[in-house]
């Protein structure tokens, strides 16, 4: 992970699985351009990078903190259109939330996010489901390609959620 010393995203997260989705940010699509990257995510204060596993983390680190502070010191915008900066704003509170899916989104919010965020990675909530007790989420960023991250979802994550919202099966 890098830390450039400044606000990366204002709210939520951005992912960038491949180099075409990129396309609308020039700091991804420059570290892109980069041999050997797979993976770019952007969290609220830090940049993830996923590396292919025949190249050495010593021979991209240099070039990647250096398309960091070149982005950072050229003042150019994270996304082109503001459209592609919208970030998922999927755990504000509305009012036509049940109260299940405001408990999900709080602990979404205050307890999973930030700890999924500290490994370089975020998580989104798509969805739940009363009638099955079933709570929909993405893994992103680091955590969508880790091999524990089953392990995550079934062990923290779930637990988590069976043990404080009783409604999730």
């Amino acid at each position: 992970m890098f830390y450039p010393g400044k606000p990366v995203m204002e709210v939520g997260s951005a992912d960038f699985p491949n180099v075409r989705s990129a396309l609308g940010s020039p700091l991804a699509k420059s570290i892109y351009s980069i041999d050997g990257v797979v993976r770019v995510f952007f969290g609220s204060d830090f940049v993830n990078v996923t590396k292919s596993d025949d190249v050495s983390l010593d021979i991209l680190k240099p070039e990647i903190f250096a398309a960091v502070m070149d982005f950072y010191s050229s003042g150019q915008p994270l996304f082109l259109d503001s459209q592609a900066a919208a970030a998922a704003k999927d755990t504000p509170i509305n009012e036509d939330n049940s109260e299940t899916v405001a408990m999900i989104k709080e602990l979404l919010e205050t307890r999973i996010r930030p700890a999924v965020q500290d490994d370089g990675g975020d998580i989104e909530y798509c969805g739940f489901d009363p009638e099955s007790g079933i709570v929909k989420l993405r893994l992103q960023g680091a955590c969508s390609g880790c091999p524990s991250s089953s392990v995550t979802l079934k062990s923290g994550i779930e637990n988590m959620l069976i043990h404080y919202v009783p409604e999730v099966t």
